[in-house]
């Protein structure tokens, strides 16, 4: 599978990997249920490289690769954030000029301390340089300190409805809209992709769920109207965890090497929904976003995908 082209239908659903290595199990489940979201509901589903940042040379065109061979596809180029720089200083130059910025020369170890202050919401910035005068800006700069750029937030929270988890007020806080070293933050380029990608609906892992609130408001500055919402549970190591190399066959070359198949692995990832299906089409067919499973998914060790015929 790969691109493909189909008539324009109003909407589209995304999945938008790192490419900082391969695509675990969990990754690829998440990609799965992102298409059926997109697919079961005529969306058009767009692919986006989020390569700003941790970007491990070959990992993109085998996670490209991974996700056609357990068949999905897409519609359209796929769109890679490193060449949509332009686009990224527009948004900050529109919040600048509307008075929603202010410079941050808080260190690494400063914001960490921050964040964990009693004064404030867990992991929130607390504003540390919203205040600066222009003096104390200019012996900052003088100190050498890189300047982040913060949005200015005028709220301290924000309500989201999520199609699986209802309606969900979190923390917004100063976010984080440009870097010290320049590179535009992911809570900003990830609101401008999608509504230039027309994206209204956003599926994603439950981990991201807390920051979504943040990510609307800034989507509501820029006038945008915020996409719907899936965000669905992860999938984790026997300990509870997050899946990592060291939990045995994680990725699909992990299982190819075992002997498995995609379609093997993609039957798994069906089963883990309660479904029986080897193809993506015929997941498609059965599939209701209404009997997702609401808890994790406790990936077995090693034996769990076990080709066919192995006893």
């Amino acid at each position: 599978m790969g691109a493909v082209s189909t008539s324009h239908a109003p909407g589209a659903g995304r999945y938008a990997p790192s490419p900082s290595g391969e695509l675990h199990i969990g990754n690829l489940r998440t990609a799965v249920l992102a298409w059926l979201f997109a697919r079961t509901t005529g969306r058009r589903f767009l692919l986006r490289v989020d390569d700003l940042d941790r970007v491990r040379p070959g990992a993109a065109e085998r996670q490209l690769d991974d996700l056609a061979a357990i068949g999905i596809d897409w519609d359209g180029p796929v769109v890679h954030q490193s060449e949509r720089l332009p686009a990224y200083a527009a948004a900050i130059a529109e919040l600048i000029t509307a008075g929603h910025t202010y410079e941050c020369f808080c260190t690494r170890r400063e914001i960490q301390q921050a964040a964990t202050a009693p004064h404030g919401p867990m992991g929130a910035y607390p504003g540390t340089c919203r205040h600066l005068s222009a003096a104390q800006r200019a012996v900052r700069r003088a100190e050498g300190r890189p300047a982040a750029l913060r949005l200015r937030a005028e709220v301290t929270d924000y309500e989201i409805i999520d199609q699986l988890h209802g309606r969900y007020r979190g923390a917004v806080d100063d976010l984080v809209l440009r870097r010290g070293d320049g590179i535009p933050a992911y809570n900003l380029t990830v609101v401008v992709d999608d509504a230039a990608g027309g994206i209204d609906q956003v599926v994603r892992g439950d981990d991201l769920l807390p920051s979504t609130p943040r990510q609307a408001y800034l989507a509501e500055l820029l006038g945008h109207a915020a996409p719907t919402y899936a965000h669905v549970p992860l999938v984790l190591n026997q300990e509870g965890k997050r899946l990592a190399k060291r939990d045995g066959a994680v990725s699909l070359s992990d299982q190819r090497a075992l002997g498995n198949t995609p379609e093997g692995v993609l039957s798994a990832i069906a089963d883990s929904l309660g479904y029986s299906a080897r193809t993506t089409a015929e997941l498609r067919e059965v599939f209701d976003p209404t009997h997702i499973p609401g808890k994790p998914w406790i990936l077995e060790p090693i034996g769990l995908f076990r080709p066919e015929g192995c006893p």
